[in-house]
């Protein structure tokens, strides 16, 4: 999804709540944004915490975005103000990352997505074995929800995470691991 065009569509789909409209744009722009983090805190937890909390914020005020900017240009602004007010936080040795939004409820709807239905094919041993190769924090999350069955506020107040948050993570976490079932096909 290269051409600028397929991008607005994908935007307009996503302002309108389209949960793979959303994945989409995730998947097309998390590396520019991860990238972009890993060099300015040399620290890929501080990155990846960083652009989590980027795409949390950019669906939920995705109404907002103005199709005269770059979408990608939006992102990293989005990153550079909450890298900025993270390193602020911890001078003053504060993190408190609260928020509500509304956009991003509606982000996943019930409807199982390709990763999902990818991931529910799968014999629960290598299952169990590909979610070891996840990261921790990625690994958490999917096991809290699915084998714990926690809904989403659940997990959120489990964690101590804004719960925007937490739907970004299971996003991202569901895509890797799909992406490691599929690379074993």
């Amino acid at each position: 999804m290269d051409n600028t065009e397929a991008i607005e569509e994908t935007i307009t789909r996503a302002k309108m709540g389209n949960q793979i409209a959303f994945s989409r744009l995730l998947d097309t722009f998390w590396n520019d944004v991860y990238g972009f983090q890993l060099k300015r805190t040399e620290n890929e937890n501080d990155a990846e915490d960083i652009t989590i909390q980027t795409f949390s914020k950019a669906f939920d005020k995705i109404d907002t975005y103005k199709e005269t900017y770059v979408f990608k240009t939006w992102l990293i602004t989005i990153s550079k103000n909450i890298h900025i007010d993270l390193v602020r936080k911890r001078k003053r040795n504060i993190l408190d990352t609260r928020g509500n939004g509304e956009a991003i409820k509606k982000m996943l709807d019930d409807a199982p997505s390709m990763e999902d239905r990818l991931i529910q094919e799968q014999n629960l041993a290598d299952l169990l074995r590909d979610i070891k190769k996840l990261k921790p924090h990625y690994q958490e999350v999917i096991n809290l929800r699915y084998f714990n069955e926690l809904s989403y506020a659940d997990i959120a107040e489990k964690l101590n995470e804004p719960i925007n948050n937490i739907k970004v993570k299971l996003l991202r976490a569901k895509k890797l691991l799909a992406e490691i079932i599929s690379s074993k096909a």
